[in-house]
């Protein structure tokens, strides 16, 4: 009987591309993941992989054994999880993928409450901007928007992820305020480049009549990030997108003010992302109950409309 850390040490493998990324995921040596797996395949007196100095391909009938006993593995690991629970509460390692400003401002202030009622978690919360891949990476769930949602991948929305309009109060000391998407491009733009596709989106304006207008600030700087952005706005150096869950706190502080209030950018949808899997890790299923109560009871849904 092939033990889970040989078949696990091949499945992630075969999903990374290599023994050397499968062990840094896997937190084993690159020369152990090699063992292993070269045990599997001794034992099972197949070649699972092509191997060469600069790649791993899976054989034929590596392929085979792949698509058998991927699923099945991942069901294991979380019964057997979910079994070694302390005390019959859920517990272990919990691994979530968040943006970080979003992370920073909704999902650690509820940390405390979280770990109050389930102590045996360890959270291990990565905070970036970027797209990952939940099953290859090992997360058990991540928190965003316009995720392409794989067949073993499922969403739980949070709310809408609308972009607004926003510049410092004194940025129109001297200057009129826009009365239409028309006019923005007489205003100095601070631009945010998107972190999946390394640019700034075009993104087209909207209003509650559900009528469009193309968004065409004059570029006077572009950033990477959204704090930056706004410190830059906050500045009074020009105009920017930002999301509405980022903006609500310079809102309410009035730092910032909205600019064209009728109108607004539709991005999709926020989303908490985790397996679909039936056999659910409760670690993780207390998480996904957890967030998306917080976010019913404190209504952010509604928080986070720009309509």
């Amino acid at each position: 009987m092939e033990t889970l850390n040989s078949i696990e040490c091949f499945v992630r493998s075969a999903e990374a591309g290599s023994f050397s990324e499968a062990a840094r995921r896997l937190g084993l040596t690159s020369a152990a993941v090699g063992k292993n797996v070269a045990k599997l395949e001794a034992n099972l007196g197949v070649r699972l992989f092509q191997r060469s100095t600069r790649s791993l391909k899976l054989t034929e009938a590596g392929e085979r054994f792949l698509a058998e006993v991927g699923n099945g593995l991942a069901t294991i690991q979380n019964a057997v999880a979910n079994l070694a629970s302390s005390d019959g509460q859920p517990a272990g390692n919990l691994k979530i993928s968040m943006g970080s400003s979003f992370g920073r401002t909704y999902i650690v202030p509820l940390l405390t409450d979280f770990l109050q009622r389930y102590p045996a978690i360890t959270p291990d919360w990565h905070f970036d901007n970027r797209r990952v891949d939940m099953v290859a990476e090992g997360f058990d769930a991540a928190i965003g928007g316009g995720f392409e949602l794989p067949p073993s991948v499922v969403a739980r929305a949070l709310g809408p992820a609308h972009g607004i309009l926003v510049a410092a109060p004194d940025y129109f000391e001297d200057r009129k305020m826009p009365r239409s998407p028309a006019d923005l491009d007489q205003y100095d733009g601070i631009l945010i480049r998107s972190p999946q596709i390394g640019r700034v989106r075009s993104w087209p304006l909207r209003n509650r009549a559900n009528e469009q207008m193309s968004l065409t600030l004059r570029p006077r700087m572009t950033m990477s990030d959204q704090d930056a952005a706004s410190e830059a706005t906050q500045a009074g150096l020009g105009i920017a997108l930002i999301s509405m869950p980022h903006a609500l706190p310079y809102l309410n502080s009035k730092k910032l003010i909205r600019v064209l209030p009728d109108w607004y950018v539709d991005m999709g949808t926020i989303s908490l992302y985790f397996s679909a899997q039936k056999l659910l890790p409760a670690k993780t299923r207390v998480f996904v109950d957890f967030v998306v109560e917080h976010f019913r009871q404190e209504k952010l849904a509604k928080r986070f409309s720009a309509i």
